[in-house]
């Protein structure tokens, strides 16, 4: 005994046009047994093609209810009518409604993709529909490579894909020649035979008259409803439910990677629309990732430059200032105040220091060089480095030893140049005779150049030799690691104007240096940075626009998925898995250019190099999913919300 399996009671459809109100279907009151032929018959505008979306749920009545199975339909959410769409229902297009991007076999696939089918059992089922509707050796072919009547017997095969026992056919022998469309209506005969509820959507009265029952329809009525012949007895094949996705998780990961391929295949169809497209997000990570190595590299070098005038020192000059012109007419600065410091307990090495400059000669070599008079603790408190040699010590100082340490610039002038060791020679600082027992590497002498010529001896010599005065041109302080600078100057500024009952002198705090310059450096890459960050939004503003174009150029594939059983959430998730992996291989390509740029600045720039951080490319990739996330929701949601129906139409 047959029983109802869509009824429709009091259907109405209304439409908007401006201030008008359009019914298009006008108390549609209909029960459709299961295992019916049924034809929908009506002239263009009847209103046979918004009830057969009504039916497939592509479509919501404006009033009345709509069952299927019983099941009330008018208070189901868009899952729930996808869900149902899936269950019950395949779709047989007039104009076939193929992605072109997929083969025979993968357009089939696509209902039980969202369904829940394992891949290998749905190829198995796609493989097997083919081969009974005479396409096997097709399987393989894109929808551009095939005829309309192969077309349609693809979209045949997949509105039997998830085993739907309701079969609706809009005009499905419209666009096919006669033989074409003889087959087909042939299949649909065998479909009905089998079990299957077959709904026909049709103007033509042959095609009709194939069906059981033919329901004439005019100005959104129903005029007529007739069968063709009586009902007999015949052997129908229940049609099995698919039973698909059982595992959810397996139903996720499969449409996860339905929605990655599709979103790749799109990627591929449009090389050049992506490349663009990724364009502004590649110069704008390949900006930040740059920038951020361009200010880490020349904070190290700055780093490097400061921590040679010493590290964790303090400087002590007679006077106010660098600028004060009584500085030289002050000579309360002696040796007495650096061995008081010596014993502070937060001191590490002391160092008095005074200056002059003087020619040095060796053979007939001469140039000028700056003549440093220091204690034994100054190579200590200033870093130096040994390059050859030793350097003097305590007793040096003590016995004013007329022994020098040189810097190797220097040493490349006066010895190198000769292809002699300097250690051990004899050179004249003025008329002063001095032996080179060492040489250091060059460092930065203050603010001069690091490319002066230096040449380091007991300070008590050159104050007798050379300067013929007692006081100090400065004492340099090291601060134990574990004081902070600020600190310990504080203190040794009280120290001191304690001991001259004045503050006759003034600090130089090579750490408030290295921090100004640092804070400095940081300031400037963050303006830099920002800037390139204005060009990863620009970038994300274009991945949201060409998307925007990609929605509307793909309405069509949207109404068909959605046909098929797609949720929205599956919508939403294959455009947004679009602009991220657009904005990610932009990403990767950004970085790939930084570092090449890198490789080459590093190479042919010798004042310092860029320094990549495993941070600043995580942000980068960072950056670019958080990209392909806010500026590819907009397009995918709209695509999410479109309606199955209107989509369709746009085709």
């Amino acid at each position: 005994m047959a029983f109802p399996i869509i009824e429709l009671q009091g259907v109405r459809r209304e439409y908007q046009s401006g201030e008008r109100t359009i019914a298009v279907l006008q108390d549609i009151d209909l029960s459709i047994d299961e295992g019916e032929m049924v034809a929908i018959v009506g002239p263009s505008g009847s209103g046979k093609s918004t009830l057969m979306n009504i039916i497939g749920l592509l479509d919501r009545p404006t009033d009345g209810t709509y069952a299927i199975a019983g099941a009330q339909t008018h208070r189901l959410d868009n899952d729930a009518l996808s869900r149902l769409r899936r269950e019950h229902f395949g779709f047989i297009f007039q104009r076939y409604h193929l992605l072109s991007e997929l083969t025979a076999i993968g357009n089939i696939e696509v209902p039980a993709i969202y369904a829940g089918q394992p891949g290998e059992a749905r190829r198995v089922r796609a493989a097997a529909l083919l081969e009974r509707l005479g396409m096997a050796e097709r399987a393989g072919h894109r929808p551009g490579q095939l005829s309309g009547g192969q077309q349609q017997r693809v979209s045949i095969a997949r509105a039997l894909m998830n085993n739907g026992n309701v079969i609706l056919a809009d005009e499905p022998t419209g666009a096919l020649d006669r033989q074409s469309g003889e087959e087909v209506l042939r299949i649909l005969g065998e479909l009905h035979a089998e079990g299957h509820t077959v709904v026909i959507v049709t103007h033509d009265m042959n095609v009709a008259a194939r069906a059981d029952r033919i329901i004439e329809i005019s100005d959104g009525r129903i005029v007529a409803d007739r069968r063709t012949r009586e009902e007999t007895p015949r052997l129908r094949t229940a049609v099995a439910k698919a039973g698909f996705g059982k595992s959810s998780w397996r139903e996720m990961s499969g449409r996860l990677a339905e929605a990655f391929f599709m979103a790749m295949l799109a990627l591929k169809a449009h090389r050049l629309r992506t490349f663009l497209t990724m364009l502004g997000i590649i110069i704008g990570i390949a900006s930040v990732v740059s920038v951020i190595a361009l200010g880490e590299g020349s904070q190290r070098k700055v780093l490097a430059n400061i921590n040679s005038l010493g590290t964790n020192t303090l400087e002590i000059f007679p006077g106010k200032s660098f600028g004060d012109m009584r500085s030289g007419r002050i000579k309360t600065l002696v040796v007495a105040d650096a061995d008081a410091l010596a014993k502070l307990t937060y001191v590490a090495a002391v160092t008095p220091t005074v200056s002059t400059s003087s020619t040095v000669r060796f053979g007939s070599t001469e140039a000028n060089a700056l003549i440093n008079g220091v204690g034994d603790a100054y190579f200590t408190v200033k870093g130096s480095k040994l390059v050859a040699g030793r350097l003097f010590d305590a007793d040096g100082i003590r016995r004013m030893a007329q022994d020098a340490v040189i810097d190797q610039n220097t040493a490349t002038t006066l010895f190198t140049d000769k292809g002699l060791n300097p250690i051990g020679q004899t050179i004249f600082v003025g008329k002063v005779p001095v032996r080179v027992i060492g040489v250091i590497a060059s460092q930065q002498g203050g603010f001069g150049s690091s490319d002066n010529l230096s040449v380091y001896l007991p300070y008590t010599g050159v104050q007798a030799r050379f300067l013929g005065d007692m006081s100090l041109r400065s004492v340099t302080v090291r601060v134990v690691d574990d004081i902070e600078s600020s600190t310990a100057e504080a203190a040794v500024t009280q120290f001191l104007e304690r001991r001259h009952g004045t503050k006759d002198f003034f600090i130089l705090n090579t750490d408030d240096i290295r921090q100004t310059i640092t804070t400095t450096t940081r300031t400037m890459t963050l303006l830099v940075s920002a800037i390139a960050v204005i060009s990863l939004l620009v970038g994300g503003i274009g991945v949201m626009n060409i998307m925007l174009v990609s929605v509307s150029e793909r309405i069509a594939e949207i109404g068909v998925r959605m046909a098929v059983g797609a949720r929205r959430q599956d919508i939403l998730q294959q455009f947004l898995i679009e602009a991220v992996l657009v904005c990610l291989l932009g990403g990767a390509f950004g970085i790939a250019t930084a570092l090449g740029f890198g490789a080459a600045f590093n190479h042919f720039a010798s004042n310092f190099t860029l320094v990549f951080s495993a941070s600043s490319i995580l942000l980068a990739f960072t950056c670019s999913c958080a990209i392909g996330l806010t500026f590819g929701y907009l397009p995918a949601r709209n695509a999410s919300r479109l309606d199955p129906v209107a989509a369709l139409s746009r085709d």
